[in-house]
């Protein structure tokens, strides 16, 4: 990460459950995109190339809602469950590589998602920040997801969405004591520009992760467009390290319906981009309902 920000900004990639259902993959379940990993293997890398080749140095693996016990509730056995999680970074590392031997200038990474326990509750709690666990039980839920992961190959961890500061210290002293050589980002969700959905001051919660082991970026990701420019400004306040930063596409979700409309500002990133860039982002992408379209945009923004 620290050689690519060294040439100029990064491009992550955007949203995986919006291109899989494009391909014909069912993400109404409490696994959400992680369905795929069952028997869609093909659409995911296809997502991951698509993404390649639209101008992403970042690929996320699909394993944001991939952890043991939400494969077991959904009838997978564990051990499978395992294999799964291990498969979804292995895809994401073969689309890395194969784009790579086609286009020998091109530097690429390989994020390892990580979601918060909310999202394991399936229930929009990665939104509220309303759970309360121990510091104990915050690290035992994280802890196999994490091993998995990392000893499937990643280049970094992206603990991302995170809504409750309680469970990012536990999550990241997890992988500061035992995972003490992996590289890591945090993304929090936002209630608004300034705090966590939880309550906590952006600034305060950057600033304690800015200062651990190991950290090469902290941002904020899922939220809407209009949000990141004030966030990153409180950000680059708080703290020296890279700011990131990936919102959704603009759309707006109906949690009533569940469901998505587009709004004035559907996938405008071409009106928001520069100004992100100006005020100090130095890793942009996409959240829920970004598109290749959308990051290719990004990128071409990003060279100019």
């Amino acid at each position: 990460m620290k050689t690519l920000l060294q040439k100029g900004p990064v491009v992550s990639d955007g949203a995986m459950a919006t291109e899989l259902e494009k391909r014909g993959v069912d993400t109404d379940s409490a696994l959400w995109s992680a369905t795929a990993m069952i028997d869609h293997l093909d659409a995911i890398a296809a997502v991951h190339q698509s993404y390649f080749a639209a101008g992403a140095q970042i690929a996320t693996t699909n394993t944001y809602q991939a952890n043991v016990p939400a494969f077991v509730a959904a009838g997978i056995p564990a051990e499978s469950a395992r294999k799964l999680t291990q498969q979804a970074v292995q895809v994401a590392v073969q689309a890395r590589d194969a784009y790579a031997s086609q286009h020998p200038d091109f530097a690429g990474l390989v994020a390892g998602s990580i979601g918060p326990y909310g999202a394991y509750l399936a229930d929009g709690s990665e939104y509220t920040g309303a759970y309360q666990k121990t510091t104990a039980e915050y690290q035992a839920f994280h802890r196999e997801r994490l091993q998995l992961v990392t000893a499937a190959g990643v280049d970094v961890l992206a603990l991302e969405t995170m809504p409750n500061f309680a469970e990012v210290q536990a999550l990241v002293q997890l992988v500061t004591t035992e995972f003490s050589e992996q590289a890591y980002w945090v993304s929090f969700s936002l209630k608004d520009p300034a705090t966590l959905c939880d309550g906590t001051s952006l600034a305060t919660a950057a600033k304690w992760v800015a200062a651990q082991p190991n950290v090469v970026a902290v941002g904020v990701n899922c939220t809407t467009l209009e949000n990141i420019t004030p966030a990153i400004k409180t950000l680059t306040s708080a703290v020296s390290i890279p700011v990131i930063v990936y919102p959704n596409s603009g759309d707006e979700y109906d949690p009533q319906t569940k469901t998505w409309r587009k709004t004035d500002l559907s996938h405008q990133f071409d009106d928001f981009v520069p100004t992100w860039l100006a005020a100090g982002a130095k890793i942009i992408g996409g959240c829920c309902r970004t598109t290749p379209a959308d990051i290719a945009t990004i990128h071409r923004l990003v060279r100019a």
